[in-house]
């Protein structure tokens, strides 16, 4: 089955989406299932199963489950215009990790995009962890999700979007009077 999203979310941004998602059912299998002409990401496994037929195809993305490894594609990775992250309930966070590995320790340059169960709440941090694409779920409100990029003003911890946390960002005034709980580590920020 193929997934047209017509709208998705590129760099805080609405655009038409031309990339269609591969789902297979179960009477399909990677290695027999006929990927169309066109934008097309395919399942990891699909990936695995046809790579020598597929890898000529320069308009190519594929996509991981939240149970599998990013490091399988380590090797391809340049061979990719997308690599989609699937988030089959909004509750399950592996696809932050599996992000987070793709953009800092792979180096990952291309768009890195969310699929599945994509809610507004999660886009900021989905965003923190490399997220640049995103795919609302279809019962969702497009417009809506954008307004989740701009819950915090401000974080704390470093990650793929700040290099530094806060207290390496923030000015802090000298102490010099040493009174008690001015020792703090966070005092001043």
């Amino acid at each position: 089955m193929l997934e047209l999203h017509p709208q998705i979310i590129k760099n805080k941004a609405i655009v038409a989406d031309d990339w269609r998602v591969l789902r297979l059912d179960e009477t399909e299998s990677p290695d027999t299932v006929v990927i169309p002409e066109g934008k097309i990401i395919v399942p990891l496994l699909v990936w695995q199963a046809q790579r020598e037929q597929l890898a000529s195809r320069a308009e190519i993305g594929v996509w991981l489950g939240a149970d599998e490894r990013p490091e399988d594609i380590r090797a391809d990775l340049d061979r990719f215009a997308v690599i989609a992250v699937n988030f089959p309930k909004f509750t399950d966070g592996r696809g932050m990790s599996i992000a987070f590995n793709l953009r800092r320790r792979m180096h990952y340059q291309g768009e890195l995009r969310a699929i599945g169960d994509v809610l507004r709440d999660q886009l900021f941090s989905m965003q923190r962890v490399g997220f640049d694409a995103y795919a609302p779920r279809p019962d969702r409100n497009i417009d809506d999700a954008l307004k989740g990029f701009s819950v915090f003003s401000e974080v704390y911890q470093a990650s793929v979007d700040q290099k530094q946390p806060l207290f390496r960002r923030a000015p802090r005034a000298a102490v010099t009077d040493n009174a008690p709980g001015d020792s703090d580590v966070g005092y001043g920020i």
